[in-house]
């Protein structure tokens, strides 16, 4: 293939008289090369495709991208190992982004930013179970965060019950010493227990823990995550920064842990999208006071005495007085 450098020089010396022979000879070039250049010196560059060693296994490819389009570049590139691939993991991430099929339905949407102390968005993570016993429990964190400054607190629990839903919230509130003027919450039975297009029933229970603090609920719409999109990506934080390798005898070793990284690393960090740490870009002066009187959040079971005199809770026995039989 012949540079522009030497297309621009055939052109040159052609101007100035010199025929086919000597312009192929000035510049080492074949003489059908020159004639062709004269003629049409914006020729298409032609190059071969360079073999890769993916090309034995597109069609595995395609045939597991027909089965579920969805599978990650890390899963068909171990599928296509165990078949005798020898190539990087970056290829096969490349080679997805050309034939996977893409979403013609995605949406544009507009990022928008709350002024201090205006809204909070709220949700829970699943972080699997921790055992007690003969037993185990399932483990949950709820998030909150202020979406002016992304300050943000985290509790641990062992059910996502309408109990714990408002203890966790209130806990949250005494932590930031006030209150927004909204909340955020995602579609689930505690907040929310009917939806219809716009129209929206919250929980009675919800509107009952919210009243004394004159906050609004707000539900996000289904499928559209952008709408609370800085807890997602809280729980994201909390997810992949605070929970690997992380080890704890009980709940609360674990809050313990939560609380410092929440105080030392998480509301301290350099924000990406507000360029502050939270913690500076926090206006307590902007949050509403507390009330006086705070909502009673303790959770609460029933549990049958047995003839023993006792209790079972979590495959323990507790003794209680033998007249509560």
């Amino acid at each position: 293939m012949i540079d522009r450098r030497t297309v621009f020089e055939i052109h040159r010396l052609a101007h100035e008289g010199y025929t086919l022979r000597k312009i192929s000879r000035r510049l080492s070039i074949s003489r059908k090369s020159v004639k062709k250049y004269l003629l049409d010196p914006d020729r298409p560059r032609i190059t071969a495709p360079r073999p890769s060693k993916l090309d034995p296994f597109r069609e595995t490819i395609r045939h597991l991208l027909d089965e579920d389009p969805t599978l990650s570049a890390a899963l068909i590139h171990q599928r296509i190992m165990d078949a005798g691939f020898t190539g990087r993991y970056t290829i096969v991430k490349d080679y997805l982004r050309e034939v996977r099929p893409q979403s013609r339905h995605k949406r544009a949407f507009i990022r928008f930013e709350s002024p201090p102390g205006q809204q909070c968005q709220i949700d829970w993570g699943h972080f699997g179970s921790i055992p007690y016993g003969d037993t185990r429990r399932k483990l949950y964190c709820f998030a909150l965060v202020e979406a002016h400054s992304r300050l943000m607190c985290l509790e641990f629990t062992h059910s996502q019950r309408q109990e714990t839903l408002h203890r966790a919230l209130l806990n949250a509130f005494r932590f930031m010493n006030g209150t927004p003027r909204e909340v955020v919450v995602d579609n689930m039975l505690t907040a929310v227990t009917e939806r219809e297009g716009p129209l929206i029933r919250y929980n009675d229970a919800f509107l009952d823990f919210l009243r004394p603090f004159g906050i609004v609920p707000r539900a996000a719409n289904p499928a559209k995550p952008h709408e609370k999109g800085k807890i997602e990506s809280i729980i994201g934080y909390i997810r992949h920064n605070f929970f690997p390798a992380r080890s704890f005898a009980d709940l609360a070793q674990l809050q313990a842990q939560a609380d410092h990284w929440r105080d030392h690393v998480a509301n301290r960090r350099v924000h990406a999208t507000t360029g502050k740490p939270p913690v500076e870009r926090f206006d307590p002066k902007a949050m509403r006071l507390l009330p006086e009187m705070l909502p009673d959040c303790r959770d609460m079971a029933p549990a049958k005495v047995h003839s023993d005199f006792a209790v079972r809770f979590d495959a323990n026995a507790y003794s209680v007085p033998p007249w509560a039989v």
